[in-house]
């Protein structure tokens, strides 16, 4: 009787984990919970991004448009047509309107859904953070009425077309938070395979869009400093990056059989001894390190994120 209950309990538990590595990363009421904290997002001053579509958010940019700005003298060359004779005939002196161009934000999210982000020992995965992360910045971005477009980088990449409004927002969310169970069997990162990915993303957006590179940046090597440059050089870039805590402080669990999720490799450590977990959290800091090293090099603004963070507004708020 106890071997047939040890064997229903753990027949419970695979089904169970099952389930779970093929649930969405994202729940319905957690979806609910972020568009919350995006509608407070929202309310926040945000930077300003432009792109090519007539909209709502307004530019910096002055020049022909709907809203009124300001007047200004006069001077040789200028458009007749935008002659304030209001205040020219007020003031005896010619004055030219001046106009606010009005465009659209593009904002296009990145969300790495690679090996690496398939890890978690704290309430979710790096990638269900991710999700969590481009939801609650697609619905902010539905708030100011922008354009918002994806691309999931994954064992086949996806991209997602820009488009407007809330349900365009929530598709997103749909696509970022779908199942992301184990790789069985991981292909090692290719250094070239994310330099064509950003190219790709250069060759794609247009310029003064907003990029938002959502990833714990496991494949950023010194090689992609020069095409992150090109794109910075064109689109505002912000880099997110997922850290889990297992990562900053290895915790003493005895002698563990580790898998790099990368490359497949299983290495046993014990991680009992103190000494073992130093060169880890050393190497770790080093890697974080190189890592804002390069992407500053490259002209990138970046902020860290922990993957058990729940409150994400004042996370977002200054990015």
């Amino acid at each position: 009787m106890r071997a047939r209950l040890t064997w229903l309990t753990h027949l419970r538990v695979q089904t169970d984990t099952q389930r779970s590595i093929h649930a969405p990363l994202i729940t319905a009421a957690d979806i609910t919970g972020l568009a919350a904290q995006a509608d407070l997002l929202a309310t926040l001053p945000v930077r300003e991004v432009h792109d090519h579509h007539a909209g709502d958010w307004a530019s910096r940019w002055l020049g022909r448009g709907l809203d009124f700005e300001e007047s200004r003298l006069y001077s040789p060359g200028d458009d007749v047509r935008d002659m304030d004779w209001r205040t020219t005939a007020r003031t005896g002196r010619a004055h030219l309107k001046i106009y606010r161009e009005e465009r659209q934000p593009l904002v296009h999210l990145v969300v790495d859904r690679g090996a690496t982000m398939r890890f978690g020992t704290r309430r979710r995965l790096k990638v269900a953070q991710a999700a969590r992360v481009a939801a609650v910045l697609a619905f902010t971005a539905a708030g100011h009425n922008g354009v918002i477009g994806a691309t999931l980088w994954d064992t086949q990449d996806e991209t997602l077309p820009a488009r407007h409004g809330r349900m365009a927002a929530l598709g997103l969310v749909e696509r970022a938070a779908a199942p992301c169970p184990p790789l069985s069997d991981p292909a090692p990162t290719e250094s070239l395979h994310h330099a064509d990915r950003l190219a790709a993303l250069e060759a794609g957006l247009p310029r003064g869009a907003r990029l938002v590179l959502i990833s714990d940046f496991a494949w950023l090597t010194d090689a992609h400093v020069a095409p992150l440059a090109r794109l910075a050089a064109r689109v505002d870039v912000w880099a997110v990056r997922i850290v889990d805590a297992a990562e900053r402080v290895l915790p003493a669990m005895g002698t563990v059989c580790f898998r790099d999720m990368a490359s497949g490799r299983r290495v046993w450590l014990d991680t009992a001894q103190d000494s073992v977990r130093h060169v880890i959290r050393a190497a770790f800091v080093d890697r974080q390190a190189a890592q804002t090293a390069w992407l500053a090099r490259a002209g990138v603004r970046h902020q860290q994120l922990d993957s058990d963070a729940d409150d994400l507004v004042m996370l977002l708020a200054h990015g």
